[in-house]
């Protein structure tokens, strides 16, 4: 007993010299709580929290326990330090909860921290509606772990979330966020266990985080009238049965500034996906320096996941047929290798197409066969298709990487490796295009080269002002670019070396005699 009062009186001691001048420790066991794992330690930790804002904030310390706890309300200047040992297990019962159905709850506080090495424990342990043949209803109360509103100067650092039963960190029309170290374990195959949720907020920074969850890991979205923008996330390991990094669906309010960088994307259904569906524009966006490896057992997923399968996906359509047309533009992937049997889709709707878009240093292993004929774009929530044959049309292109509908597009240095077993099974070009304008198309390979396939290396359909260079066929290559479409146009070849394809261009009949400039 000496020895665990000494240590306590050592972290304490460590936290004040962290403090603000002035600024006071509270021990929530000081208060009445017992760590026991069965008392309900909520109102001992809840005045805590109160003390310390009263006094103009400070310290919340809970030391090694097992605290069973329902909703915490954090306050303006309190930092909550969970110390190693110590675990808040989250109560399932509905009386215990004022403001919805968040564990912890703020509405419209500044500077709140969340810190230590300590765990929170969710109630979300079980699988729900992700495996396949798995019915079963959807609980009519989940708790989820925290939920910010309107909150400033916010940061959650190193902390331990497992088995959040709904989003784990709901933020929502917050500002300045920093969220560092933080590991959130939720059950992989549970419906609606999000990780971190930006919703319409501005300046947030999320670094050096692991997540899995059993629905999208990090998702920014929007309320109308509110957008998300300046966002970073940056060394994360990302593992989601449905979306790893995704932007949407919901999205009545802009995106704008999402810089994405340095991640380890595994084990995902999509691994990065944008989903614009409720007249938004999303712009200024970049990917860069990621791997991405898709779910690894989709026999195991329900039905829907396992035919929408995308190490990167972009979509425009509208949610209703009411729906605004949104936009994506200026959006870059740079420096991403890609280990998958489904290929990258990028597609805008006729009326509304993507707006300077850039593929630069992708390189995509192709490690099993998967059939396109049942494969369909991902939808990623609720949707009434507004044009014809479009969840299906440039999903099953043969190509491991589709991008439709675009205009201002540059592809450059594109790897697609392909097992020559694979290729026998499910001959695929590395790049298709379908009315695309005002595309560079540079340094792009497929191997194995096809000797005996008609399907090419690249494919233009009804494509214009296109400018392919510095390409190189490699010996054996069946055909290296087919020309399809009648509105195809303006094509030019410069500085390439196709000699070693058996066909270098394939032109179909539709396509004007004179679309192509040598």
């Amino acid at each position: 007993m000496r020895r665990t009062q000494g240590v306590c009186f050592i972290v304490l001691s460590v936290l004040a010299l962290a403090l603000p001048c002035g600024a006071r420790v509270w021990d929530v066991t000081e208060l009445g709580a017992r760590g026991d794992n069965e008392a309900n330690d909520t109102a001992a930790l809840q005045k805590a929290i109160d003390n310390a804002a009263q006094a103009g904030g400070g310290t919340v310390y809970v030391p090694a326990g097992d605290y069973r706890c329902g909703q915490l309300q954090l306050k303006t200047g309190v930092t909550l330090h969970l110390e190693a040992g110590a675990t808040l297990w989250v109560s399932p019962a509905r009386e215990d909860y004022r403001h919805g159905n968040r564990f912890l709850y703020a509405r419209d506080q500044n500077d709140i921290t969340i810190q230590g090495r300590g765990t929170i424990h969710g109630t979300g342990r079980d699988d729900l509606q992700r495996r396949r043949g798995d019915k079963r209803p959807r609980p009519d109360w989940r708790v989820g772990i925290l939920q910010f509103i309107g909150c400033r100067n916010v940061t959650i650092r190193d902390v331990t979330v497992r088995y959040s039963d709904s989003w784990t960190f709901d933020l929502e029309r917050c500002e300045n966020v920093v969220i560092d170290g933080v590991s959130i374990l939720n059950n992989y195959y549970r419906v609606n266990a999000d990780g971190i949720d930006p919703v319409s907020c501005k300046s947030v920074r999320i670094s050096n985080c692991y997540i899995v969850a059993g629905d999208d890991c990090i998702v920014c979205k929007t309320r109308e009238g509110y957008p998300c923008e300046d966002i970073v996330v940056t060394n994360c390991v990302l593992e989601s049965i449905a979306t790893a990094v995704k932007i949407g669906t919901e999205s009545p309010s802009d995106f704008r500034n999402i810089l994405v960088s340095n991640c380890v994307i595994r084990n995902s259904t999509v691994g990065i996906g944008i989903y614009i569906k409720d007249g938004a524009t999303a712009e200024r966006i970049r990917f860069a320096n990621c791997t991405i490896e898709t779910i690894r057992q989709p026999e195991l997923a329900n039905e829907s996941l396992k035919n929408s399968i995308y190490p990167i996906f972009v979509d425009i359509e509208k949610r209703r047929t009411d729906s605004r047309i949104g936009r994506i533009r200026d959006l870059s992937f740079s420096d991403i290798d890609i280990l998958s049997d489904n290929g990258i889709l990028l597609q805008g709707m006729t009326a509304g197409h993507l707006e300077d878009v850039s593929l630069r240093n992708i390189t995509m292993r192709v490690d099993r066969a998967f059939d396109y004929a049942t494969r369909r774009k991902h939808v990623g929530g609720t949707v009434q298709p507004t044009e014809d044959r479009r969840p299906t049309i440039y999903a099953q292109k043969p190509a491991y990487a589709t991008v439709a509908n675009t205009d201002g597009l540059t592809v450059e240095n594109l790897r697609v490796l392909i097992p020559d077993e694979i290729f026998a099974q499910h001959p695929r070009g590395a790049l298709s295009l379908h009315n695309v304008a005002k595309a560079t198309l540079r340094d792009l390979r497929r191997e194995p080269a096809g000797v005996n396939s008609d399907v090419p290396v690249v494919m233009l359909e009804d494509c214009r002002s296109i400018f392919l260079t510095g390409c190189f066929a490699l010996p054996n290559t069946g055909v290296f670019l087919a020309l399809a479409g009648p509105e195809t146009a303006d094509i030019s070849l410069r500085a390439n070396d196709l000699a070693a394809a058996k066909r270098a261009v394939n032109r179909s009949d539709e396509v004007p005699s004179g679309a192509i400039r040598d």
